[in-house]
């Protein structure tokens, strides 16, 4: 009995040390969060373009902040098709990363606090790997399609290599992946698809709000779609940190879309689906 007991008070013990944890990561993330809008210099530029904007660009902007929710839902999709789960936990495990991202170089920190929500850590982390490496994977793959519509890749070169790269993919990704957990080839082409998905939604964000803040220019549709897949494949392979995270959207996007409202347009969608989800997981988290 007095074994039970002892047991009992150490697995107490170890979930209040948890708990306090969770938020103390929060509550830094928050207190960064606070920190970055204190130090924004450029607010008088930002109002001043929303307060210029039509109401179909109005209406735009409104959706791209519509589409956040349904950005981390595909997420916690994802996360629960590679680690079973109701869509309540992923909901909370998927915002809580947010905050752990938000403070950690090259958002290490996503993972680990999902880990410590589910307080599972090999398994959680394993999968993690998992699903950065197939995110990773999409990201790629649809930028090398945008670059190969723009003609910036020779197209007998661009084709072959994205060929080669579905062919490695598919034969060596759950063989190098094993290292970490039990995969397929079902669950990783599973995977790369729910990325795909994702991705999109990022693009169809991106070119919202550049319509909401007149950074489009004369791209089309297909145009602004390839490009905003170029944009994310260019800032996924740029290393970076939280801190200086803004700075290489801004640039990556007046880069690639010629314009200074596309730099602003790149911070406004970060802010949106990097700071939003922050401020909404006090309300998730568990009780």
């Amino acid at each position: 009995m007095q074994l039970f007991y002892y047991l009992c008070s150490e697995f107490m013990d170890k979930k209040r040390i948890y708990h306090i944890i969770e938020w103390v990561v929060a509550l830094a993330a928050l207190g960064y969060l606070i920190y970055r809008m204190a130090i924004y210099e450029d607010y008088a530029t930002l109002w001043a373009t929303i307060a210029g904007m039509s109401s179909l660009q109005i209406a735009a902007l409104l959706l791209c902040v519509a589409l956040m929710p349904v950005n981390m839902s595909l997420e916690a999709w994802r996360w629960r098709t590679l680690l079973p789960m109701s869509w309540r936990e992923a909901h909370q495990q998927v915002y809580y990363s947010k905050l752990a991202g938000l403070i950690t170089p090259w958002r290490l920190g996503e993972y680990p606090a999902r880990a410590l929500l589910r307080n599972e850590w090999p398994q959680t982390l394993s999968m993690g790997a998992v699903g950065s490496a197939t995110m990773t994977a999409a990201i790629v793959l649809a930028g090398l399609i945008g670059l190969g519509v723009f003609g910036i890749l020779d197209s007998i070169y661009y084709y072959f290599l994205v060929a080669l790269l579905l062919i490695l993919a598919l034969v060596f990704a759950p063989r190098l992946l094993r290292r970490w957990a039990e995969v397929s080839h079902r669950l990783i082409l599973i995977s790369i698809g729910q990325s795909f998905v994702r991705l999109v939604c990022w693009c169809g964000q991106l070119s919202l709000v550049l319509f909401a803040l007149g950074g489009l220019g004369d791209l089309g549709i297909l145009g602004v779609l390839c490009k905003s897949a170029v944009y994310y494949l260019f800032v996924t392979i740029t290393p970076n940190v939280p801190i200086v995270e803004v700075g290489v959207r801004g640039a990556w996007a007046i880069t690639l879309f010629g314009s200074m409202n596309a730099a602003l347009a790149g911070v406004l969608l970060w802010g949106i689906n990097t700071l939003l989800p922050c401020l909404i997981w006090p309300f998730l988290r568990k009780k």
